[in-house]
């Protein structure tokens, strides 16, 4: 296979995946002819380079089984499922300094996105409502009334740094399908799916506010107090500075009276 391009979900390091790092084999499944056809396994898994991570990513799928008559074997056909053993889920490592439940609540959403998305869209919906109660400060008994006083906040000009109306816009959307999976319908017999790809939707979302909001906010503190420590060291400098000059003079001075 030739070089490709890859990130590495454990470290997200953009790199090469060579032969070097890369094993892919297709598996045929002497089973008989299923409903779906012939069948197999492919299984890909690939080394990250990055000394500091070296984790294995592995994915297997359950595929119809092509014969390639030039080749003389079996190859993956069109795929019937797929599994992502390691690792187990999408998400991404976040920084400690979010709040620990924050993280729970989305590693999960995560986890559970393809098995149960109305779940997954539930997590997604409580990490928002966290998010505006740990990070703007605003905790009231609803997640509606808590996006109200938030876009009023907006208006005043007194929203916290990285919250703009158009994010108020999108959690609001998020309540209404985070709603879904956490209250049943007056008609029991009303049925409203939530798929894998609009639970993902969610679950970008809080990706980008732990990005906008805390991650951004991290970074801002890191370089004030960069250069905060930078002024306060030559603050510390100048003062020795006066200092040693004002101990010299004294020198001098004690030097002169005694008529050295």
């Amino acid at each position: 296979m030739p070089p490709f391009q890859w990130t590495c979900p454990f470290c997200t390091r953009h790199q090469m995946v060579t032969d070097e790092n890369l094993s892919t084999n297709f598996i045929n499944l002497s089973l008989g002819e299923s409903k779906y056809g012939n069948t197999g396994l492919q299984y890909t898994g690939v080394r990250c380079v990055n000394v500091e991570c070296n984790e294995v990513t592995l994915v297997v799928d359950f595929a119809v089984s092509v014969f390639n008559g030039r080749r003389g074997a079996y190859e993956g056909g069109r795929e019937l499922r797929s599994w992502k053993l390691l690792p187990e889920s999408s998400s991404s490592v976040q920084p400690e300094y979010i709040p620990g439940p924050l993280r729970e609540d989305y590693y999960e959403a995560c986890l559970i996105r393809d098995k149960s998305p109305k779940a997954a869209a539930t997590l997604a919906r409580r990490c928002l409502q966290g998010m505006i109660r740990d990070f703007c400060g605003i905790a009231k008994g609803q997640l509606i009334d808590e996006i109200k006083e938030l876009r009023k906040c907006i208006d005043d000009g007194n929203a916290p740094k990285g919250v703009a109306p158009e994010t108020i816009d999108a959690i609001d959307a998020i309540r209404g399908i985070g709603n879904i999976g956490a209250h049943m319908e007056k008609d029991i017999n009303l049925i409203i799916e939530v798929d894998p790809g609009e639970a993902q939707a969610l679950i970008e979302l809080i990706e980008m506010l732990f990005d906008e909001w805390y991650v951004a906010r991290h970074k801002r503190e890191q370089k004030l107090a960069s250069v905060l420590a930078i002024a306060a060291e030559k603050k510390a400098a100048i003062a020795e500075g006066r200092a040693q000059i004002a101990q010299a003079k004294v020198a001098v001075i004690a030097d002169q009276s005694s008529g050295v």
